[in-house]
């Protein structure tokens, strides 16, 4: 894997081994159903990352004052899901084997899987918290069992203890019927104790696409970036233990916009994993 670091400000003294966070690029583009380009995800975060500062006036952090690491990008075969999938799962298993903290950069949201498929056996009661547009809890999406439409399912068959999920607003009847939305971030504190692990998984389409267009599949209604600030406030306060940013289509948005929103969130959650 190629080290590309997520901020100019981070010197080339910080290192995997010394560092508490590790961002890992997951380049997955494989099961898009509308329009693909999440390969370019990771890679568009980093470079978008150069317009931030270091410091966050929304939690009082700054990541000057934090050890994390970018470990590039993962190798992953374009046309093998499979081989790729599994590629994931044991990238992921190794930075937990090493008690790292990580923020996965995609890359297609069916990357949650392999990851969830790896902590859940050392964190058999982790939560998620799921930012999302779609409730992605089909069994079966365009006839595979294994798609970004069905991520949510394969995961509650692992076994999963809890799924909280914030901005839904497309699904099938089944789907909202078996979903557990959340409406507002003090209801988090209420559901979720302080020693829980969780794992947050943000779908960029989560947000309006006003403000993120750059997205595989853009849905009316979303949520505005000081809506995830609050979010973001009341997780401060949580067992963060992983995380990941999917979906992030960027040239579907010439301004550059969504990937900067991007790299914004991505600021904050390796704050919260902190």
């Amino acid at each position: 894997m190629k080290t590309v670091f997520f901020s100019k400000y981070i010197g080339s003294n910080n290192n995997e081994e010394d560092s508490d966070i590790v961002l890992l690029g997951c380049p997955l583009d494989a099961t898009s159903s509308f329009r693909g380009g999440t390969k370019f995800g990771p890679d568009s975060i980093r470079k978008a990352s150069w317009t931030l500062e270091t410091y966050s006036p929304y939690l009082k952090i700054d990541l000057d004052e934090l050890k994390f690491f970018d470990a590039g990008n993962l190798d992953l075969p374009q046309g093998n899901l499979l081989y790729a999938l599994k590629a994931i799962e044991e990238a992921a298993s190794e930075l937990i084997k090493v008690d790292k903290r990580f923020l996965i950069l995609g890359g297609e949201h069916l990357l949650t899987y392999p990851v969830i498929k790896s902590l859940i056996i050392n964190y058999p009661d982790l939560k998620i918290i799921h930012f999302d547009a779609h409730c992605d809890l089909r069994d079966e999406y365009e006839g595979q069992s294994l798609s970004h439409g069905t991520v949510m399912q394969r995961i509650k068959k692992l076994g999963l203890s809890g799924l909280f999920q914030i901005g839904i607003r497309s699904g099938t009847r089944h789907e909202f019927n078996e979903s557990n939305i959340i409406k507002d971030p003090d209801s988090l504190a209420t559901l979720i104790k302080k020693s829980d692990p969780v794992y947050l998984s943000f779908d960029m389409d989560v947000f309006d696409p006003s403000l993120v267009s750059g997205v595989t599949t853009p849905e009316p209604g979303g949520i505005m970036f000081d809506d995830f600030i609050s979010y973001a406030k009341v997780l401060k306060e949580f067992n963060i233990i992983g995380a990941d940013i999917v979906e992030l289509s960027p040239d579907y948005d010439a301004s550059f916009v969504s990937s900067i929103c991007a790299a914004k969130v991505a600021r904050e959650i390796i704050m919260l994993l902190a």
